[in-house]
């Protein structure tokens, strides 16, 4: 289905994933970044009894598995987690550098794991504390222009700025409700000008700072109506400034304009996807047990949109988290030839 407002249509491609803790298919998948080469990195978190889900899967948008790296970590308890490096018992989201190398925040370790494009890994930051260049369960991460690192220390409701190695920079952010303030901040963005977008999750909206944080402007209240936020988890800004938001709560996904007024609302269309079908033809039993599942039209809705990403090709990458599966679609701007009419 293709969704019109003001010209612009967002029409529905086609959904990659399936449930699985390892191989083709995702386990609670929470955020995803596009590589330098078109590469999606995503990032599973599974359950906390279950770290063998815990893991990035590299993929293509086509649904061509290519591997997987940064295994959970077996726990015995949750005083007794395996610090390993390169491990992950919490992670948040992946951020990619100009270099194509990975990097995955972890909110119980509070630190960022670096790889390379092919998940070999590198090195690894981050101490928990309030301190200047601590973290206290980092959540979203964004590169800017020059190539540092933006994260969002979401305990501590602040945005902190490092270079890729981890040097510390500078922070802004103090916890409230009121305009510039933060509660419990996810996820971040930058738009081609340097404005940093903040999903500021328990105040239901984002806002919109400067690249040194001064605010300026922000988008939803709390609520389901249209334009509205409940928790929202993640942002992405496009070409064109268009605003993307991952509606969490409300299981949807909003599109502003540059403005701040509501463009678009979409709330899935998925069909099975190419790693699904191929379980399913692997035993006829599975097909039969869908034909008479109660409430399959649901299917295609989204549930737990906890993620988003934009692509200079005008895609737009949906994470379903409890779906185990992205819905990809496409933007649609209409085209004018000849002269003035």
């Amino acid at each position: 289905m293709a969704a019109q407002t003001l010209g612009v249509t967002f029409q529905y491609s086609h959904t990659i994933g399936r449930g699985e803790f390892s191989g083709p298919g995702f386990r609670n998948p929470v955020a995803v970044a596009r590589g330098n080469d078109g590469t999606m990195y995503v990032v599973n978190r599974s359950y906390e009894y279950r770290p063998d889900g815990k893991r990035i899967t590299i993929c293509t948008v086509d649904e061509e598995y290519i591997g997987e790296f940064a295994r959970g970590v077996v726990t015995a308890g949750v005083t007794e987690e395996n610090e390993d490096d390169g491990s992950l018992i919490w992670p948040t989201s992946v951020a990619i550098d100009k270099d194509s190398n990975v990097y995955v925040a972890d909110e119980w370790l509070n630190r960022i794991s670096m790889f390379t494009k092919d998940g070999d890994w590198i090195g690894k930051w981050g101490t928990k504390g309030e301190g200047d260049g601590q973290l206290g369960g980092p959540s979203g991460m964004a590169f800017d222009a020059d190539n540092n690192l933006l994260i969002v220390d979401s305990q501590n409701n602040r945005v902190q700025k490092f270079t890729k190695d981890g040097q510390f920079i500078s922070k802004w952010g103090l916890e409230g409700s009121g305009d510039g303030e933060l509660s419990l901040p996810w996820g971040i963005a930058t738009d081609k000008d340097g404005s940093v977008y903040i999903a500021d999750w328990r105040n239901d909206r984002v806002q919109k700072f400067t690249a040194d944080g001064r605010f300026l402007m922000k988008i939803g209240t709390s609520g389901k109506g249209e334009g509205q936020l409940d928790r929202p988890t993640s942002v992405d800004i496009d070409q064109d400034g268009l605003i993307y938001v991952a509606d969490w709560g409300n299981d949807r996904l909003q599109i502003f304009g540059a403005d701040g007024n509501l463009v678009d609302v979409l709330t899935g269309d998925a069909t099975i996807s190419k790693w699904g079908k191929d379980k399913l033809d692997a035993n006829d039993e599975m097909w039969k047990e869908r034909a008479s599942a109660q409430g399959i039209e649901r299917e295609k809705d989204f549930w737990g949109a906890i993620g988003v990403e934009v692509d200079d090709e005008g895609r737009i990458f949906v994470v379903e988290s409890a779906r185990n599966r992205i819905q990809v679609y496409r933007k649609q701007t209409p085209m004018f030839f000849g002269g003035r009419l």
